[in-house]
C-alpha cells in the first residue's frame, strides 16, 4: 500500500473528486470517529469521501488524556459490556493495528485504606486484567501487581508518606491522539477515501424525504460544492445536534457536551518513573507520562458555550492542582505549569444532571432516510463505533457490500514497525542523526519516517531541530504540510506537534521559523506569513488571558478575543 500525500493540491483534488461523481459514503466530520468511519467505508470497496470544517482532529480528538484504556470506573459503574470492547481494542491498537503510536504505561494506584480497600480496589483491577486476556488481544501489557508503601514510595518517591498505605499497579496504554487521527485520515486516503480539512458543511442535498448529500464549503479557498452521495454519515461529535438541525430532526437522542482539562507540567516536576491515578469526589484523576512532561487531568463539568475553543478558566485550574498536590510531597504550583488544554467530551444525554454519570456507551440511528448519526462512546472504541455506523449506512445501499475489515487494516507506518525500531542505531548511523532523534520519529511516523528522512536528505538544515522547541526537527514541520494536510501554523504548532503544550511560551517563540518552513509549500506569501504569526500569538494570549478568568462565562469571553484564522 503506497502512502497518501495529504498536500495542497491533493486536497483540491480530492474536493473535485467528490464533486464529480457520486459517492456512496460521504462522512461529516474529521475526528477519530469520523476519520475511523472514512476508513471502514473505504476498506469495504465503497466510494468514500470525508469533510472537516475545521482541521483534523481540530475538536474533541486532539484534547483527551490521550488514554488508550479500558476505563477502570466503567467496571465500578457495572459497565462490563463498555470495558470488555475498550480492552479487546486496546489490545488490537497495541499489537497490530497501531504498535508505532500506541504504547503501554504503568498506573500506580495508591491505597489509603488497609485490608478491605486492597481487597475492593484488587479484585477490580484483577478483573480488568482477566477481561483483557480473554478478549483474545491481551498481550503485550503486564499483569497488575500488589506494592507495599515502602516499594510504591521507591516507584514513585514524589508520593507523601501519609498519603498511602500500599498501592496497585497496573498497565493501560496511551497514543498522541491528534496524530493518531492524522494518521487515521492518511491510512483512509491511501484505500481510496477523498479527504479534505477546511471543507465545511452548510446544508445537506433533499429529494424530498431523503437526504442525498451535502453542500460543502471550500474554506480556504472559497467556493461551494454539492458532494452527492447514496449515504451520509453525521460523525460530528459535539456538534451532532447542530449537524441534525440542518435536516430539522430534532432527533431521537441529544448529545452534551463535558468540559474536561488538562495541565502539563515538565517532568521534574514529579519523581515518579510511573503514572498515577487518584480518586476524586466527582471521578478519577490522572498523572500521564508525557515524554519530558507528565499530562495532569481531568475534570468533568457541563459546558455550553462556545464548542470550537472551550475555555479553561482559573478555578479549573486550581481545582487539578489542589487535588493532585494533596498526595504530592512536594506541590506544584501555577509556575510549573507549560501548557492547559481543554476539550469536550460528546455524551449521551440521559437523566443525570451529573456529566460524570452520563453515558460512554455510543449509538447509531438511521434518523431519516440517506442520514445515519453516530455518537457518543470514548476514543478506544472509535474503531467499533464506526464499524456499526457504515453497517447502517451499508443497509441504505441497494446490493451487497463486505463486512467490516478494519480489524486486519494497520495504519499507515506500522507495517515494519518493529523492524526499523530494531534497525534504528543502523539508521542513526546511515543518517547522522542521533538514535534519540529515530526513535523519536519511528514513534510518530512508523515506517513512514522514511519520508521525513528524504526530506532531511534532500536539505540538511531540515534535520536540525527547532530553535526554541528542540524536540521536533525542522523537517517534521514541513513534512506536516507537504503530507499530514495541515494548513495553517495553528495546526502545526497544536497537533501535528504539541509545541503550543509543551514549552512555556506555549509556542510563541517558534512560530515565525515554523510559519517560515511552511511557506513554500503552502503558498504563502510575506503578508500571510505575518498574519499566521499574528493569529497564533493572539491565540496564545487569549488562552492565557482566559485561564486568569474566575469561571466559564468569562473564560470564554476571553478565549473569543482571539477569533479563527479563517472564519467560519
Amino acid at each position: 500500500m503506497k502512502s497518501a500525500q495529504l498536500g495542497p493540491q491533493e486536497r483540491a483534488q480530492a474536493l473535485a473528486r467528490m464533486a464529480e461523481q457520486e459517492l456512496d459514503v460521504l462522512v461529516v466530520g474529521g475526528g477519530v470517529v469520523g476519520a475511523g468511519t472514512a476508513l471502514d467505508s473505504a476498506t469495504r470497496g465503497l466510494l468514500t469521501g470525508l469533510v472537516e470544517a475545521r482541521d483534523w482532529a481540530s475538536g474533541t480528538s486532539s484534547r483527551s488524556s490521550k488514554l488508550i484504556h479500558g476505563g477502570l470506573r466503567y467496571l465500578e459503574m457495572l459497565d462490563f459490556a463498555l470495558v470488555r470492547e475498550a480492552l479487546k481494542e486496546r489490545g488490537l491498537l497495541i499489537n497490530r493495528l497501531a504498535p508505532h503510536l500506541v504504547k503501554p504505561v504503568p498506573f500506580l494506584y495508591p491505597l489509603q485504606h488497609r485490608g478491605w480497600e486492597r481487597l475492593y480496589a484488587g479484585s477490580g483491577v484483577a478483573l480488568y486484567d482477566t477481561m483483557s486476556v480473554s478478549s483474545g488481544h491481551g498481550r503485550g501489557l503486564p499483569v497488575h501487581r500488589h506494592l507495599t508503601r515502602t516499594h510504591a514510595l521507591r516507584v514513585a518517591p514524589c508520593l507523601r508518606k501519609d498519603a498511602l498505605v500500599g498501592a496497585l499497579q497496573y498497565y493501560d496504554a496511551q497514543m498522541d491522539d491528534a496524530r493518531y487521527v492524522a494518521t487515521l485520515v492518511r491510512t483512509a486516503a491511501s484505500y481510496g477515501a477523498a479527504v479534505a480539512n477546511r471543507a465545511r458543511v452548510t446544508g445537506f442535498l433533499r429529494e424530498g424525504e431523503r437526504v442525498v448529500g451535502a453542500r460543502v464549503q471550500d474554506v480556504e479557498q472559497g467556493g461551494e460544492y454539492e458532494v452527492r452521495a447514496r449515504q451520509v454519515v453525521n460523525a460530528t461529535g459535539v456538534w451532532t445536534d447542530e449537524t441534525q438541525a440542518m435536516v430539522g430532526e430534532r432527533g431521537q437522542f441529544h448529545v452534551r457536551a463535558s468540559k474536561g482539562i488538562h495541565l502539563v507540567v515538565p517532568k521534574d516536576r514529579i519523581h515518579s518513573s510511573t503514572g498515577l491515578i487518584l480518586r476524586t469526589e466527582k471521578s478519577v484523576l490522572f498523572v500521564i507520562p508525557w515524554g519530558r512532561h507528565w499530562i495532569v487531568g481531568t475534570t468533568d463539568t457541563g459546558w455550553d458555550l462556545d464548542k470550537a475553543h472551550p475555555a479553561a478558566s482559573s478555578a479549573d485550574i486550581d481545582y487539578l492542582l489542589e487535588h493532585v498536590n494533596s498526595v504530592l510531597a512536594v506541590p506544584l504550583t501555577r509556575d510549573d505549569v507549560q501548557g492547559v488544554y481543554a476539550g469536550l467530551r460528546p455524551l449521551l444525554a440521559g437523566e443525570s444532571e451529573a456529566t460524570s454519570k452520563l453515558s460512554r456507551e455510543h449509538t447509531v440511528a438511521h434518523s431519516v432516510p440517506g442520514l445515519v448519526v453516530v455518537a457518543g462512546g470514548k476514543y478506544t472504541t472509535y474503531r467499533a463505533m464506526a464499524k456499526d455506523a457504515v453497517d447502517a449506512a451499508v443497509h441504505g445501499l441497494d446490493r451487497r457490500v463486505a463486512d467490516c475489515c478494519t480489524e486486519e487494516v494497520p495504519l499507515a507506518g506500522a507495517d515494519g514497525y518493529h523492524a526499523l525500531w530494531n534497525a534504528r542505531a543502523r539508521i542513526a548511523a546511515r543518517t547522522g542523526l542521533h538514535v534519540v532523534r529515530v526513535e523519536h520519529l519511528l514513534n510518530r511516523y512508523g515506517s513512514l519516517a522514511q519520508e521525513v528522512l528524504d526530506l532531511i536528505a534532500e536539505d540538511p538544515s531540515l534535520g536540525e531541530p527547532l530553535a526554541a522547541a528542540d524536540d521536533y526537527l525542522r523537517a517534521e514541520v514541513v513534512y506536516a504540510a507537504s503530507h499530514e494536510g495541515a494548513r495553517h501554523l495553528d495546526d502545526v504548532l497544536t497537533r501535528r506537534t504539541r509545541i503550543s503544550i509543551e514549552t512555556f511560551d506555549r509556542g510563541a517563540l517558534s512560530a515565525r521559523e515554523a510559519a517560515e518552513l511552511v511557506a513554500p509549500v503552502l503558498g504563502w506569501d510575506k503578508q500571510q506569513v505575518e498574519k499566521e504569526i499574528e493569529h497564533y500569538e493572539k491565540r496564545v494570549e487569549a488562552e492565557r488571558e482566559s485561564q486568569r478568568q474566575p469561571d466559564d462565562l468569562t473564560a470564554d469571553a476571553a478565549r473569543l478575543g482571539a477569533p479563527d484564522i479563517v472564519p467560519l
